[in-house]
C-alpha cells in the first residue's frame, strides 16, 4: 500500500486497554505516550505456535529499527489458564519477549481493533493512525518495507522522534532447570531432560535433581559438535540399538525454534544436525532428503516401529512427519496442514498443534494441544480421537471419554497397564485415559504446567515446566473431577443468512507483485462447523474473494478459512526475484442474524478500504 493509499484510509488507533502491563517497570502505557514512534501491536496468545513464530520473526525488525519502533505485545488469551496473570508473566519469560506486553484478558483491545485471528499485527504511525494490518506469519519483509516508508515520511515531516522506548527488562531468574519441556529414561538409567529456556539438554540422576552433565553451552544457536547450541529444544526420542549403531547417534532431539532435528551421541555428548534446513516450512516439499526438507517447530519425537522411523510432531503446520534415519529421509506421515479435529485416513486427517507423542506397539498416541484432544494413529495409518471436541471446547472434566475435557495438553505417556497418562498442561493436572473402559480420571493436580512424564521404576516422574523441576506428584489411586467445561470466549463475527461475501484482504508490499508465473498466486480453502452452515461456498479455489450462502436456522457456527498468497520482487531487471508466501488459518466464530452484514473481511496483509 502506497503512502497516498494509507492517507486515504486513515483510521485513528484505539487506546490500549487491559488489566495491566509487563516489561514496563509497572508503568502503564498510553498511545499518546508513544507519539513520534512507529508502534507495532502484536496480538498474540502464548498457546499459539504461530504467535511464537512471529515473536522470533520480529526480533530482527525490532533490532533494525530500535530507535524509532516500539513493539507492544497485546496478549489476548484463548484458554482460561492463559487469562491468569501469573501464567502470562511466566510465558513472557519463557519465550524471551523483549518488549512491553499488555495483559488483555477480556479481549477488550482485541475487539476495539476488530481482530479475528492469532497472530495479528497492526502498525500505527507516529501520529497515531493505523497504517497496516497483517494476520499470520511471514510478513517480515512487508513490515520492513512499510516501517521504512513511514519512518521516511515522518522524518521528513518532523513528526518522528528517535530514542529509547518504554521497555524495562525484568530481573533475571536463576534455577538449575528453566522451563524444561520433555524427558526420557536413558539406557544408563538416567533422565535426559530438554532444558528449553536454557537452550540445552541436562542429564540427571533418577532422583530428578542431581545434575550429571549438561549438553549445550546455554546460548541460543545451532552449532554442532562437542559444544553444541540449541534453540528451545523439546522432544527427545531414543533410537533402537540396531539403528543407533548404523547411524552413529543414540537419540533424536526436536530442536524446536531452529526447525531442526539433532542427533545426540549419548557416550560423547556430541551433536549433529540430522534433518531440516533451519528454515521454517512455508509450503513446498514435505518429502525428500532429510537435510533438504524444511521443518516447522518440531515439538516432540517418538520412534514408532510400524512406521520404521521417528515420528515428528510438526506443531507449526499441524502435521506429523516421519524421519527415517537409515534412509536419511523425511516424509509426511499424516495431516493436511489444516488446523482442526478430523479423523480418518492419515493423509486426510486434521491436527491442531500436536505437542506430545508416545508409541505403544501398533498404536501411536498423541495430544493435540489446540483442540485439547487425546488421539491415536493405528498401524493402518487411521487417525482416531479418544478425548476432545474441537478448537473451541476445553475444561477439566472426568468420566466417559465422550464427555471428558482437557485443556491444552502437551504430553502423553503409556502406563504399564495399557492406559495412558496425559500431561494436561493448562489444567495443571495429570490425567489418565483407560482404553479398555473409555474412562478419564485425574491422577494429580496442582502441577505447574506439566508438559511430559516418564516412568522410572514404575513411578511417574512429571516435568513440571513452570515450576522448573521434575516432580513425583502421583499418589496411589485416582480421583474423579466432575466439572468445568469452557468454550473459547472470542467474540463472534455477525453475518447475515443468505449471500455473504468472504474477502481475504492481501496487498503485496511496495516493490512486490503477486507471483503468477507458475499458475495462480493465491489459494483459499473454506469449511464450516457444522458443515450444514454453508449451503454454498465451501471448498478450495484460487480467488481470495468468494460468495458464500449461509443457511438460515443456525444461530452460530465456525468458518474455517485457510488462505495463502505468493508475491515476488516487481522488477523485470532482476533475474532471480525474491519471493515470499503469506499464509494464514482462521477459525472465525460467527453469529447469524437477519440484519447482519453481508461481507466478512479477513485481513492477511494491507488495509481493507471496504471496512
Amino acid at each position: 500500500m502506497t503512502t497516498a493509499q494509507r492517507r486515504r484510509a486513515r483510521v485513528r488507533a484505539p487506546e490500549l486497554v487491559g488489566r495491566g502491563w509487563l516489561n514496563t517497570g509497572n508503568r502503564e502505557i498510553r498511545l499518546s505516550d508513544l507519539r513520534g514512534k512507529v508502534v507495532l501491536l502484536d496480538f498474540w496468545s502464548f498457546c499459539c505456535i504461530n504467535c511464537l513464530h512471529v515473536l522470533d520473526e520480529l526480533r530482527p525488525l525490532e533490532s533494525e529499527f530500535h530507535d524509532v519502533l516500539v513493539t507492544i505485545g497485546v496478549h489476548s488469551p484463548k484458554f482460561a489458564h492463559e487469562a491468569e496473570a501469573a501464567s502470562l508473566e511466566a510465558a513472557v519469560e519463557r519465550y524471551q519477549v523483549d518488549h512491553p506486553v499488555l495483559d488483555d484478558p477480556e479481549l477488550t483491545t482485541w475487539q476495539n481493533y476488530a481482530v479475528k485471528a492469532w497472530p495479528t499485527l497492526v502498525l500505527v504511525d507516529p501520529e497515531g493512525y493505523v497504517v497496516h494490518v497483517a494476520a499470520g506469519e511471514g510478513h517480515l519483509d512487508a513490515l520492513r518495507q512499510v516501517v521504512s516508508e513511514v519512518v521516511a515520511e515522518h522524518d521528513a515531516k518532523g513528526t518522528l522522534h528517535r530514542g529509547d522506548g518504554p521497555y524495562v527488562a525484568p530481573p533475571p531468574a536463576a534455577t538449575e532447570l528453566r522451563f524444561p519441556a520433555k524427558a526420557v529414561l536413558t539406557p544408563s538409567n538416567t533422565l535426559l531432560v530438554s532444558d528449553s529456556a536454557h537452550h540445552s539438554l541436562v542429564e540427571l540422576d533418577t532422583d530428578g535433581e542431581t545434575v550429571l552433565r549438561r549438553i549445550g553451552t546455554g546460548a541460543r544457536g545451532r552449532a554442532d559438535g562437542p559444544r553444541p547450541t540449541f534453540s528451545e529444544p523439546a522432544g527427545i526420542a531414543l533410537l533402537p540399538d540396531h539403528v543407533a549403531v548404523r547411524v552413529g547417534y543414540h537419540a533424536v532431539v526436536a530442536d524446536t525454534v531452529n526447525h531442526l532435528l539433532r542427533g545426540l551421541d549419548l557416550d560423547t555428548g556430541e551433536v549433529t544436525t540430522v534433518a531440516g534446513t533451519g528454515e521454517q516450512w512455508r509450503g513446498g516439499d514435505a518429502d525428500g532428503p532429510a537435510g533438504a526438507i524444511d521443518l516447522t517447530s518440531p515439538w516432540d519425537v517418538a520412534w514408532w516401529e510400524p512406521a520404521g522411523g521417528v515420528v515428528v510432531a510438526l506443531a507449526g503446520n499441524h502435521t506429523l512427519g516421519l524421519f527415517k534415519p537409515l534412509e536419511d529421509r523425511v516424509e509426511r506421515l499424516a495431516g493436511t496442514t489444516v488446523e482442526g479435529l478430523h479423523d480418518g485416513p492419515a493423509a486426510e486427517a486434521f491436527f491442531a498443534q500436536t505437542s506430545g507423542l508416545a508409541a505403544d506397539g501398533d498404536r501411536l498416541w498423541l495430544v493435540d494441544s489446540e483442540t485439547s484432544a487425546l488421539r491415536y494413529l493405528d498401524a493402518d495409518l487411521t487417525v482416531h480421537t479418544a478425548v476432545g471436541k474441537g478448537l473451541f471446547d476445553f475444561g477439566h472434566r472426568d468420566g466417559p471419554a465422550d464427555q471428558a475435557l482437557l485443556q491444552h495438553p502437551l504430553g502423553v505417556t503409556v502406563l504399564p497397564d495399557g492406559a495412558v497418562a496425559v500431561a494436561d498442561t493448562y489444567n495443571g493436572a495429570v490425567r489418565r485415559y483407560d482404553p479398555a473402559t473409555g474412562e478419564v480420571s485425574t491422577l494429580a493436580t496442582d502441577v505447574a504446567e506439566p508438559s511430559d512424564a516418564v516412568l522410572v521404576d514404575g513411578e511417574l516422574v512429571v516435568v513440571a515446566s513452570a515450576a522448573h523441576r521434575l516432580e513425583r506428584p502421583v499418589a496411589p489411586g485416582v480421583r474423579l473431577v466432575g466439572g468445568d467445561a469452557h468454550r473459547v470466549k472470542r467474540p463472534p463475527s455477525v453475518i447475515a443468512p443468505g449471500e455473504v461475501e468472504l474477502a481475504v484482504v492481501f496487498t503485496p508490499p511496495t516493490g512486490q507483485k503477486l507471483d503468477d508465473r507458475f499458475g495462480p498466486s493465491t489459494r483459499m480453502e473454506v469449511t464450516s462447523s457444522p458443515p450444514e452452515l454453508l449451503l454454498e461456498g465451501a471448498g478450495t479455489g484460487t480467488d481470495l474473494v468468494r460468495r458464500l450462502v449461509v443457511a438460515e436456522g443456525f444461530a452460530e457456527g465456525v468458518l474455517h478459512v485457510v488462505a495463502q498468497a505468493a508475491s515476488c520482487t516487481d522488477d523485470p531487471a532482476v533475474e532471480h526475484p525474491v519471493c515470499k508466501l503469506a499464509r494464514q488459518d482462521w477459525g472465525v466464530p460467527v453469529r447469524v442474524e437477519t440484519d447482519g452484514p453481508d461481507r466478512l473481511p479477513l485481513m492477511m496483509g494491507g488495509l481493507d478500504e471496504g471496512i
